[in-house]
Formats: C-alpha cells, structure tokens, sequence
C-alpha cells in the first residue's frame, strides 16, 4: 500500500507525469540490461531492425503521405532508404561497447558507456525516416528510446516503432528498448523532457521546440533553422546548376530543412540564370503574384504558413490565387533585399525561391551572408562555381556547418549521397543556430566515453622546485626557462 505522503503526492501530478512516470520506470530497467549486452548483441539488434525498416519503406512512406498530406511519397521512400541502408552502413562498423583505445604512452585507455534513456521528438516533415534513424543509433549505442511524434503523423510514426521494436526483440533485444508516447500533446512533451531519468533529447522540430528542449533542464541535441542561400558563380555550368537546384528544391516538395531558399547571381548573368529557369520549368512571378503568394506563405508573425509547408505548386497556386503555367516546378520570386520586409527571403519549406541579381561578386557574397544571418545561422550554405578561390572565398564566410559545392542541397546536406558526410536526419547548427555542435548527428554523439587515466608523471613539473612560482620578480622568461630545463 502506498504511504500517505506518496499518495498525495501522485494526487497533485499530471496524468501525463503519472504515466510518463512508469514509462520512465520501464525504461530504466531496460537501460540497465542493454548496458550488459556485448557489440555483436547490439550489432545483431541494429541491423535486424534495419532490414526491417528497410523492407517496409515503400509501406511507411505511402502512409506518411497519406497522414501528413505532404511531400511526394516516392520521395519518402528514397528518405527511408536514408535512414535503413545508409545510416546502418555509417554505423554497424563504429565500435560503440567497451574499450575504443588504449595508447600505451599516454597511459590513457577510452571506454564506450551508453548515456541513458533518450526521448526523441520527430518532425511532420520527415516522420517514418527521422524514426527509423533515431531508433538505429539509439540501439546501436544502447540506449533505449522515447518516441514522441508529431500530432499529425501519429500513426506512420508509431507503426514504424512497431516494426523497429518487434524487429528489435526478434534479435533478443531487451523489452521497453523503444517506446512511443500514447499521445501527442505539449504537455506530453513537456513531461517527458523534464523526466529525471531521460539522459539525453533529440529534439528534431520548430525553433518553439527546440527552445523548450533547451530549456528543460535536461541534456539536448536540437537543430536550428535553415534559410539555404545559394549563389551561382560566373565560373558554374548554368544548366547543371540550376538543374541540381531544381532536383533538390522539389525533393519531397522542398521539406527538407537543408533545402535552398534563395538563389544569388551576379547581375552580368541575370538574364541567362532567368532563362535557364525558365527554361528547366520555373516561373517567375510577377510583383502582385509575388504579394499574393508570400501572404500563405509566410504568417503575420514572420514565420513560414503550416498550410504551404510540402505542398506542390498546383496547390499553392491555388490557394494564392494565381495561374503559373502548367508543369512549373518551382515558384520563383526576384527580391530586392532581406529580412521581415521580404517574408519570402526566410526559410519556405515549398517549391518556391527567392532570387537576387546583385552587381557584383561582393554584393553577391553580402546578400549571402544576409540570408545566412537573417534566418539561418550555422545551418547550410551552397554554391555552385569551378573557381576554386572563389570556392574558398564563399566557404570562408559562411557562418553555416555544412558548405555545399556543387551538389543538391537537401541531399547534401543529409550526407552520404553527393559527399562522405554521415547519413543523419539531425543537421546541427553550432553556437549560431543555439546547438551544441556543426557535426550531422549519429551514433557516436550519444556515447559516453570514459578515461582511464594512467599515472605519467610530467617532468618539468615534478622536478621544478615549486617554490620559485612564489618569487614576484620571476617573471614569465624566467620561469619558462627554468621550467624547460626539466623537460
């Protein structure tokens, strides 16, 4: 029988506190099994789910369609395909139990730990393959893990924990190592973050969420905004160029946050950059389109509409009310600058971009740097050129953790496609964008790794007579002197 204090206790918690509770109690007890499994277990667990994911893409990516209403499901197929194959071939190699090193000179040995119960939130734009990523490099790192999806994809996302936690026990994995949460709601959510025994937040999500994953008190991973300038340098193929933008920009109706949001010439190559769009099917709208298409697109806080985020052109013309020619596959919009003035040069999860002419190299560098400050800090940044100074030049002043040459940004971005980056579906953003790191997030951010530290005495200390650091008039030189004559 509970004691009187405990039961009044529990009287004044949230349901979602007193469920979150139990949940948090099994999830502990699986912790502390996955933490004796050995690498081949864990390995073993790891692939088997990803066959699992990866036999069911196509299935999870037609009902992620189908529940969302966004994006284009051959896409997410391609996504899940990202988040099975790939991520498995990123990691099912990385050692991620035991000891990692031992460097005999040092006397330093690096011991693997798992870091605990991981609660992971997952986004409506990428619903089954963000869960299928986070659930592998969890597993792989033996942590268990927390599922909460999205309100409006709640049954894709908890089918794929289904098949990834049958999958998952099917190689005697412990029970309770994945879990969803019965509900989606902000106080769920917040329950959860703010659990004593989760170790670690993956907060994949809108800048609200990750602030408040930030703000629980509990340790987090999160991303940051993505406003994905990308300039097009005189010394660029134009039609390779604006045929990769398009191939990136229409990727699942432009969900992914890596996606370009504005393209930046020099004014010399305006014209041409306006007709090869033209050309690869873009339309450039005029004044008033441009007017009637950022009022649904961007809302009177300054923030991208939901209702246009995935959508295809068709409906976004629609709901506009404007009439682009039929097959465009892009919106564009020539803008003179940036900022809230300009609510198309912000992040747009759609087939739409913004376009610049700039007069010269300079002014194009600025308008880039402009878009990377106004709503992308540490994000991603693209160019496409074949001068290489000119390369270096872009790369250098990108306040942005990935720079992108030549490649499709959505599916650079991600890695493992058009570049060696790991395959992630977590893209941080550094100190600019409000996260911890610049890295694509994996397997190896969710350990803990441990020091063994050996004694190797340090010579020019243990035989430097102390008492000289307690002479004033031995300054710097002298001391260093000294100091070295030991080493």
């Amino acid at each position: 029988m509970d004691k009187p204090h405990e039961a009044a206790t529990e009287s004044i918690l949230t349901k979602e506190q007193i469920l979150g509770k139990k949940m948090m109690a099994r999830t502990t007890v699986a912790a502390g099994l996955f933490n004796q499994y050995s690498q081949e277990q864990t390995d073993r667990i790891v692939e088997n789910v990803a066959r699992a994911g990866f036999n069911n893409r196509v299935r999870l990516a037609k009902m992620a369609c189908e529940e969302t209403r966004l994006g284009v499901w051959e896409h997410k197929v391609l996504k899940n395909v990202l988040a099975t194959q790939f991520i498995f071939d990123n990691i099912i190699n990385e050692k991620t139990v035991g000891v990692l090193s031992h460097d005999r000179q040092s006397g330093i040995t690096e011991i693997a730990q798992p870091i605990g119960p991981v609660f992971a939130i997952i986004p409506l734009t990428n619903p089954t393959s963000t869960t299928l990523f986070k659930i592998l490099i969890a597993l792989k790192t033996r942590n268990p893990i927390i599922i909460s999806p999205s309100r409006k994809a709640m049954r894709c996302v908890v089918e794929t924990a289904r098949l990834c936690y049958e999958a998952a026990l099917e190689a005697d994995a412990p029970e309770d190592c994945i879990q969803c949460l019965p509900e989606c709601s902000r106080e769920w959510t917040n329950a959860m973050m703010t659990m004593p025994g989760i170790a670690l937040i993956l907060a994949t999500g809108g800048p609200s969420l990750v602030k408040a994953a930030y703000s629980s008190g509990t340790p987090a991973i999160g991303v940051g905004p993505g406003n994905v300038p990308v300039f097009i340098d005189k010394s660029a193929e134009l039609p390779f160029a604006v045929e990769n933008i398009i191939l990136s920009k229409t990727f699942d109706n432009g969900t992914v946050c890596a996606s370009e949001q504005a393209v930046i010439v020099e004014k010399s190559m305006a014209d041409g950059a306006r007709a090869e769009f033209t050309k690869q099917n873009c339309y450039f709208m005029n004044a008033d389109e441009i007017k009637k298409v950022q009022k649904i697109a961007v809302d009177e806080t300054g923030l991208m509409s939901a209702a246009i985020v995935g959508q295809p052109v068709e409906a976004i013309a629609k709901m506009a009310g404007i009439n682009p020619p039929k097959g465009t596959k892009i919106l564009m919009a020539e803008l003179e600058g940036v900022g809230k003035d300009y609510p198309l040069s912000g992040e747009v999860l759609a087939p739409i971009l913004a376009f610049y002419a700039r007069p010269d190299l300079d002014e194009a560098l600025k308008t880039c740097i402009d878009l990377n400050y106004f709503a992308g800090v540490g994000h991603t940044a693209s160019i496409y050129a074949n001068d290489p100074a000119v390369i270096d030049l872009f790369g250098n002043l990108m306040n942005a953790g990935r720079v992108l040459v030549n490649t499709p940004s959505s599916q650079g971005a991600v890695g493992g496609v058009f570049n060696t980056l790991l395959t992630s579906f977590t893209l941080g953003c550094g100190a600019g964008g409000k996260n911890i790191t610049t890295e694509n997030i994996s397997a190896r951010h969710l350990v803990n790794i441990k020091r063994i530290c050996r004694r190797r005495d340090n010579n020019r200390w243990t035989r430097f007579d102390a008492n000289k650091y307690l002479d004033e008039k031995a300054d710097w030189s002298v001391i260093l002197k000294e100091y070295n004559k030991n080493y």
